[in-house]
């Protein structure tokens, strides 16, 4: 979990220092909320960096990392789980409030069982994910999101963690920094 506080804080700082030297670009960060289909909610944090250089902010690049010890597994014995996604989105009428986007992420998946009679079954994964949704940029300097997204690469327990299902929704509220 500590590697992924980390890399998720690299890729910020990494977002924000190479920001300075493009004249216009958009740096937002925030929190995401996601469900998986039939399973948990998991929450975390969030961030999207986009700039003129990158086809005039039609790209965006984003970072996230939720885990379900803040969701379902706060207070239950629900299996307490990290995901850290980064991806790159397309987003269509970049210049409008109101905006569609689509995209392709990828990452890394852990589940912890927390007992030794699960060790050897599988608890970690690759990610490959597509995911699709809609922003909204209000006057004020928020913006929320809504998106689906599928996992191409899923568990059943015996090949991929078992708690890794192919479809996720996400919430996203975002404060745009810079």
């Amino acid at each position: 979990m500590k590697k992924m506080i980390f890399l998720f804080a690299f890729f910020v700082f990494t977002a924000y220092v190479s920001a300075q030297f493009t004249k216009n670009y958009k740096l937002s960060a925030g929190i995401v909320s996601q469900k998986t289909q039939k399973l948990y909610w998991e929450n975390g944090v969030g961030a999207d960096y986009t700039s003129d250089f990158l086809l005039q902010k039609r790209i965006h690049l984003k970072a996230a990392f939720v885990t379900s010890r803040l969701g379902s597994a706060m207070g239950s014995n629900a299996i307490k789980q990290e995901t850290f996604v980064v991806g790159a989105d397309w987003r269509f009428r970049p210049t409008r409030p109101f905006q569609i986007f689509t995209g392709l992420n990828t990452g890394f998946f852990k589940a912890n069982y927390e007992d030794p009679m699960f060790d050897m079954l599988p608890n970690s994964s690759v990610l490959a994910q597509f995911e699709g949704g809609v922003a909204y940029h209000f006057n004020w300097p928020v913006s929320l999101f809504a998106s689906f997204g599928y996992n191409f690469l899923s568990g059943n327990g015996k090949q991929g963690p078992g708690t890794l299902f192919p479809v996720f929704y996400q919430l996203k509220a975002y404060y745009t920094i810079k």
